[in-house]
């Protein structure tokens, strides 16, 4: 998280802790459903669609060095069956935990967090921005890590025919005849000889019934 951006309160995934205050050991726990933010999961595979309802069970906890924050998230995902691309949707339960980082000082007066001094851990770490958490980046990776990357209508989706793309689940019988290709040409020059004899008796058979009209 950028430090110097600045957070919207009113953004139901940023969560205000100025209630919890900075007092190590002070505990908080919120509950609230919000919209589901655009692209929330594994882009066109499965994800919780936007604007859909994710509810939200946290624990806020005031520690030397930030706010730990532990919470799960609840959702409905949909998506596309990879066997047979049929719809599929799915019960979603993210568990996730977090620490923001206080970027400036404790109630003591103590340097936390530099902005700066190591430009690669800032970026990697989440911070407290005037008493406020986005929690939508850690709710974000959390709800990816829980959805399935192969999601399937059933465990034992037979999938598509290879041949002509019917849903096998449909017609457990469904088959195609087998053909050798080895034999195919063999077989084409064996339905051609047939073809040949046939018009060969016909012109036969029409030669005989010729003489015997003279």
């Amino acid at each position: 998280m950028a430090l110097n951006a600045r957070l919207d309160h009113r953004n139901p995934l940023v969560i205000d802790t100025h209630e919890l205050g900075r007092r190590p050991g002070a505990l908080q726990r919120l509950t609230r459903t919000v919209d589901a933010p655009k692209d929330f999961g594994i882009k066109s595979v499965v994800g919780v669609p936007e604007g859909a309802p994710v509810e939200l069970e946290l624990r806020l906890e005031s520690v030397m060095d930030g706010v730990l924050v532990t919470g799960t998230g609840r959702a409905r995902a949909e998506g596309e069956c990879v066997r047979c691309l049929e719809p599929v949707g799915l019960e979603l339960e993210a568990d996730f935990q977090e620490m923001f980082s206080y970027p400036d000082a404790d109630d003591r007066g103590r340097v936390i967090a530099e902005p700066g001094d190591d430009a690669e851990d800032d970026e990697d770490r989440l911070f407290v921005e005037d008493g406020l958490i986005d929690l939508e980046p850690v709710l974000r990776d959390a709800v990816v890590l829980a959805l399935p990357m192969q999601p399937v209508c059933r465990e034992d989706c037979p999938g598509l025919c290879a041949e002509c793309g019917a849903r096998l689940a449909d017609d457990p019988e469904h088959h195609h005849d087998a053909v050798d290709m080895r034999w195919a040409a063999l077989q084409g020059l064996a339905d051609t000889i047939r073809d040949g004899e046939k018009d060969e008796k016909s012109g036969a058979e029409r030669g005989v019934d010729e003489k015997q009209e003279k």
